[in-house]
């Protein structure tokens, strides 16, 4: 609102103060934020002392420095169109709360040419793993260029080759990629394991990611834009989270969030005596039973979900002691799966996805994915009584899409930094704090909180049948558990023939474009 008139001089000195509260506020949520030792990147050289031996070295911060933003013209030539857009890849340093420098956040953001940036949507994507770059979402669905990671494309000596991406999202929506650190470019530039401590963990995550968006929305001049939010797998418990540190902690509102093949609650998932990772995952399992003899959709499970969420369960709480109950439920788990019922008997018909995916298609030797199950590879170590294979759906697609990326980002972005880019780094998981115990890591408590405190914000869940990862069972089950005012046209859950990365298939990542789309309207 503007004010025509000339303010008292108390007003004034009110106002004055407000703001200077507001940004005393805002500089002590940049100093919050979880950072990491300086440890010197792979592949990066140590900064040397000068040859006399009296130039100083340069404080950690400097050393590890990403290269300053680079922006560049770009347009892609598309299906009945071409867009013009400018793109800049660059970072945002984060700091503490003496002001001293914790780490560099890479993104990539592109901004289409001639759009009016107060209407213009601006959305913010992520991954997950903890450990993963957004290249995943980039490079195979909403960016203007991509990989082709599926079929003869899925494995290790594929071609690099970027191509224009008719699916992108930039027809309707600014785009802003973010690596969290440890993961793409991003770095710590601060050193201490305290600082790693807080950085990699449920928390020190969120806030790290959510002031990045606040300061980008700064300095980008696009906080009167509105504003999405996009999180993949571990993003289903970033991405809440993230929204409402958003809303309630860097004073930025969310019109709506967009979960990819998302986790949101690992009490259940998997492990333990939890009965319900049996139930989340038997509708998957017996997608790529029948996947294997011709087309599925979700449609096609419907038998199969009400079959789980009602006999199966009821079988299932009956428990072990009752051989009845469990020679049922073992028959009918082998029937649906296609696995042997000598073997569904022997588990009692409670397969975890480990042993789901070696007993398949055994006979053979070969091994089911984990993100998409209905790929198959060959057991590194059939005759070993042990599980030795990692993901044939997953594995085979690191080098060519760490390639894609550092090829766009030094040659057409002109953004040069040096160390590795880590598309999806085992050590982030290994170092990750889930918060478990008592309190493990979940968010459906704030999806309930920022559906609740902002009524017009949406909620879109997407979905692969055959992802084995983050089955879509378990995000229906919680999704149901949601409180009335989650109304159908405010959460929407869409489920498609494909995996983790179920946009790999041509027809999936249309439809689940047209989806976003309206969403965004």
């Amino acid at each position: 609102m503007i004010v025509p008139c000339r303010a008292p001089r108390q007003t004034s000195v009110v106002t004055a103060l407000v703001a200077f509260a507001m940004l005393a506020t805002a500089r002590a949520d940049d100093a919050s934020l979880p950072p990491q030792p300086a440890t010197t990147p792979s592949g990066q050289k140590a900064a040397a002392t000068g040859g006399h031996g009296n130039t100083p070295t340069p404080p950690a911060a400097e050393q590890n420095r990403l290269p300053p933003d680079s922006t560049t013209k770009q347009t892609v030539a598309l299906p009945g169109r071409t867009l013009a857009f400018t793109a800049t890849a660059g970072s945002i340093r984060l700091f503490d709360d003496k002001g001293e420098p914790q780490a560099d956040i890479a993104y990539t953001a592109y901004q289409l040419d001639g759009a009016d940036s107060r209407t213009r949507p601006v959305t913010f994507l992520f991954n997950g793993g903890p450990g993963a770059s957004s290249a995943w979402l980039q490079f195979g669905d909403a960016g203007p260029w991509r990989l082709a990671i599926a079929g003869d494309a899925a494995n290790s000596s594929a071609s690099p080759d970027l191509q224009p991406n008719a699916e992108t999202w930039l027809d309707f929506t600014d785009l802003v990629f973010i690596d969290p650190v440890g993961t793409g470019y991003s770095r710590f530039v601060a050193t201490g394991e305290d600082v790693r401590k807080r950085f990699f963990s449920v928390d020190g995550d969120v806030n790290s990611i959510a002031v990045t968006i606040r300061r980008w929305l700064e300095k980008s001049d696009r906080l009167l834009s509105p504003k999405f939010v996009v999180g993949e797998s571990y993003g289903g418990i970033r991405g809440p989270k993230v929204v409402r540190n958003l809303q309630t902690g860097q004073g930025v509102g969310v019109k709506g969030l967009i979960l990819v093949s998302p986790v949101l609650d690992f009490r259940e998932a998997s492990g333990g005596s939890s009965l319900l990772q049996y139930v989340m995952s038997l509708p998957t399992m017996a997608a790529v039973a029948r996947e294997a003899k011709g087309a599925v959709t979700r449609a096609d499970m419907a038998d199969v979900e009400r079959y789980a969420r009602g006999d199966f369960l009821a079988d299932l709480v009956k428990g072990l002691a009752d051989t009845e109950a469990t020679t049922r439920l073992a028959d009918k788990v082998a029937a649906l799966t296609g696995i042997d019922q000598a073997v569904s008997r022997r588990l009692a018909g409670r397969f975890d996805v480990l042993e789901f995916r070696r007993e398949f298609d055994r006979r053979d030797g070969k091994v089911t994915g984990r993100y998409d199950a209905s790929v198959l590879g060959f057991d590194p170590f059939p005759d070993s009584s042990f599980y030795h294979f990692n993901d044939p759906s997953g594995e085979p697609l690191y080098a060519p899409l760490s390639s894609a990326v550092v090829d766009l980002t030094m040659r057409k972005l002109n953004w040069r930094p040096d160390g590795s880019y880590e598309v999806l780094s085992n050590a982030v998981g290994k170092a990750w704090d889930f918060g478990r115990g008592r309190d493990p890591a979940e968010s459906v408590s704030q999806l309930k909180e920022i559906l609740a405190f902002d009524p017009k914000l949406n909620l879109l869940v997407g979905h692969g049948l055959f992802d084995l990862a983050t089955p879509y069972f378990g995000s229906k089950i919680l999704l149901d558990q949601l409180p009335a005012y989650a109304t159908p046209d405010r959460v929407k859950l869409v489920v498609y023939p494909g995996g983790h990365m179920f946009y790999s298939r041509d027809a999936s990542r249309r439809a689940f474009r047209t989806e976003v789309e309206e969403l965004m309207k």
